[in-house]
C-alpha cells in the first residue's frame, strides 16, 4: 500500500516550528557496500515522494560515501522537499568546519538544517564541545553565517551523559534545538534514555529523534521481538521522528506499514511487550552500543575529534 504525503503523520520537531515525518530514513544504511548507488538513490527519492521529509546522515559514515550518495539523490528538486540533517564528529573549531564544509560539498548543498555533535559520548565530551576554542562556538558561527539552521547532539551510550551535554549547555545559556538517541523496547529496561532523558527533552520542547529502534537488527536476535513490534513502540513514544536504517524497498516499505499501523499498539500491548523483553534486556546484552565500543567510531578514530584545547595543553607544560 501506498502512502501519499497527506498518509504519513508529521510531528513538531520540538520548538523549531518544523513539521519533520514521523519515519525518517537513515545514512549509514546508505553507504554499505551491499547497497548500491542506484538503490540508495531510489530509497532516498521513493521516500520522499510517499511523504518522508527527514533525511538522517554524518560526516563519517562509509568514508563519506553516504553523504555523497545523498546529495545525488537530492538534486532534481529533491532538496527543497526535505529536512536535511547530518553530523560532525570534531570536538575544536578547526575540525568542525573542516569538517562542516566537507560535508556541505558532498551533500552538495548550500546550508544543513541541523547539524549535531556526534557520539557525545564520553563525560568530557560537553567540556569541549563547550569549550571557547570548541565545537559549539563553529557551529554558531556557522549557523549565523547561514550555513546551518538548527544545532543538536547525540549519543548513544549512557544517559547520564546526554543530561550532563544538557547541562553543560545549560550554564553555558544554551539550548539544543534536538537530541538524538537509542529509543527502544529494549532501552526502557537498561541505563534507560526512555525514563532518564525523553521526560527532560519533552519538558523543554527539544526535538526528540529516536535511533537503534532495532539496532541494525541485533534486539530481533533475542527472539523476543518482532521488526513490526520496534517500530511501533518507538513511534508511540513522544519521539519527533524515528529515524530507521534502510537497505531495501522491502524495509522502505516494512517503515510506511509501521507509520500506518503504529497506533494499533495501544497501552496495554506496549505493557505486555515491556514484560516479554524484559529479561532479555536485563544486562543489555542486546544493546551493545551502551555496553562496548564497537558502535563508536569515534575510540577506533580519534583524530576525527581534533585536538584538545591549546589552553589545557599549555596548562601542562606549566
Amino acid at each position: 500500500m501506498s502512502l501519499s504525503r497527506s498518509e504519513m503523520p508529521y510531528r513538531q520537531l520540538g520548538s523549531t516550528g518544523i513539521e519533520v515525518s514521523c519515519i525518517g530514513i537513515g545514512g549509514w544504511h546508505l553507504g554499505l557496500k551491499n547497497v548500491d548507488e542506484k538503490l540508495s538513490i531510489k530509497i532516498v527519492r521513493t521516500a520522499v515522494d510517499r511523504g518522508v521529509n527527514f533525511m538522517d546522515n554524518c560526516w563519517d559514515y562509509n568514508e563519506g560515501v553516504s553523504e555523497r550518495r545523498m546529495g545525488k539523490a537530492l538534486k532534481d528538486g529533491y532538496r527543497d522537499k526535505v529536512f536535511l540533517m547530518t553530523k560532525i564528529d570534531g570536538r575544536s573549531k578547526k575540525a568542525v568546519r573542516e569538517q562542516l564544509d566537507e560535508s556541505l560539498k558532498r551533500l552538495q548543498v548550500d546550508y544543513i538544517d541541523l547539524v549535531q555533535h556526534h557520539e557525545v559520548v564520553r563525560f568530557e565530551d560537553p567540556h569541549r564541545i563547550f569549550d571557547p576554542e570548541g565545537a559549539n562556538a563553529a557551529l554558531v558561527q556557522a549557523q549565523a553565517a547561514g550555513k546551518i539552521r538548527f544545532i543538536g547532539f547525540t549519543g548513544h551510550k549512557d544517559p547520564h551523559i546526554h543530561m550532563h551535554m544538557l547541562n553543560v549547555a545549560k550554564e553555558h545559556g544554551f539550548k539544543f534545538d534536538a537530541v538524538q538517541m537509542p529509543l527502544n523496547v529494549m532501552d526502557a529496561h537498561y541505563r534507560s534514555f526512555e525514563k532518564m532523558v525523553l521526560p527532560e527533552l519533552v519538558k523543554q520542547k527539544i526535538g526528540v529523534l529516536g535511533m537503534k529502534s532495532m539496532a541494525n537488527g541485533i534486539l530481533l536476535k533475542s527472539k523476543t521481538v518482532t521488526p513490526m513490534e520496534c517500530l511501533h513502540y518507538a513511534l508511540n513514544l513522544p519521539t519527533s521522528v524515528v529515524i530507521a536504517g534502510i537497505d531495501s524497498m522491502e524495509i522502505l516499505e516494512q517503515a510506511f506499514e509501521a507509520a500506518r499501523t503504529y497506533l494499533t499498539l495501544d497501552a496495554q500491548k506496549m505493557k505486555a511487550l515491556l514484560e516479554r523483553t524484559k529479561a532479555a534486556a536485563a544486562n543489555g546484552e542486546f544493546e551493545p552500543f551502551k555496553t562496548s565500543s564497537i558502535f563508536d567510531g569515534t575510540a577506533a578514530n580519534p583524530e576525527w575529534l581534533g585536538d584538545e584545547p591549546e589552553r589545557i595543553k599549555q596548562l601542562m607544560l606549566q
